[in-house]
């Protein structure tokens, strides 16, 4: 199991990341990153609007230069309950509706993207990653698969304190076209009392090995305690 996020300081390009899991003292976490290597993914940050974080263009022209339907997107949103839904893009909101008393995470994941599939960003095919806490946890990656069918896989998320599971678009291997993340999410460590440390230490992780370019645009961490209070955390590498 990596500590904290040594397992993100290995990738070069993760493109987007999902981290749920729980801090020391028990509190539901939530984190979401991302990172972009064209003008226009670059061109974004991350802007708190009430009990949701919505992705927005710094720079419009900039962004147009790119596919702004699969850019800007509302990446995590607190629903009923203070149930949190989080992903990677115009699906998050689908999965906001499924939350209902006694569901399962994994059966509102389920509910929720039956209909999706893979960015349509040829060659990339970036895969849609998902994740909600409601009950439970759990997280979701849509990929294409090798004879170019959609592959929908689910995983649950134990709620053990101190630890969480992280998933991403890519493999962290810096290539072209980019290499789909594969397998199941990946072990890590929460050590963060709290959602600043969680979030400066995540920002962190994303930094690049010296002489390489740094992809980092956005990270968000979202911490909910025992009694259901929620504190978000934000930084942006574009102001």
């Amino acid at each position: 199991m990596e500590k904290g996020f040594e397992v993100l300081e290995k990738m070069e390009y993760p493109g987007r990341i999902i981290i749920i899991g729980k801090s020391p003292a028990g509190d539901d976490v939530v984190m979401y990153a991302i990172t972009g290597r064209s003008p226009s993914s670059q061109a974004r940050r991350f802007e708190k609007e009430k009990k949701n974080v919505f992705v927005k263009p710094t720079d419009e022209k900039t962004l147009q230069s790119g596919n702004p339907d699969l850019l800007i997107y509302p990446c995590m949103q607190v629903g009923r309950f203070k149930w949190i839904a989080v992903s990677n893009g115009k699906q998050t909101p689908d999965i906001l509706l499924q939350f209902k008393k006694g569901m399962s995470a994994v059966a509102a994941l389920g509910n929720a993207l039956g209909s999706w599939e893979f960015e349509p960003d040829a060659p990339n095919f970036t895969p849609r990653i998902s994740g909600c806490v409601a009950e439970g946890a759990a997280l979701s990656i849509i990929r294409r698969a090798a004879d170019g069918t959609v592959s929908r896989s689910y995983f649950e998320v134990p709620k053990t304190p101190g630890r969480g599971k992280l998933i991403a678009t890519y493999s962290g291997v810096n290539a072209d076209p980019l290499p789909s993340f594969t397998g199941e999410p990946l072990d890590m460590e929460i050590p963060y009392a709290t959602a600043r440390e969680a979030a400066t230490a995540f920002y962190k992780s994303l930094a690049p090995a010296k002489g390489r370019d740094d992809y980092r645009v956005s990270v968000a961490v979202v911490y909910r305690d025992t009694a259901g209070k929620i504190k978000f955390v934000i930084k942006n590498r574009n102001k």
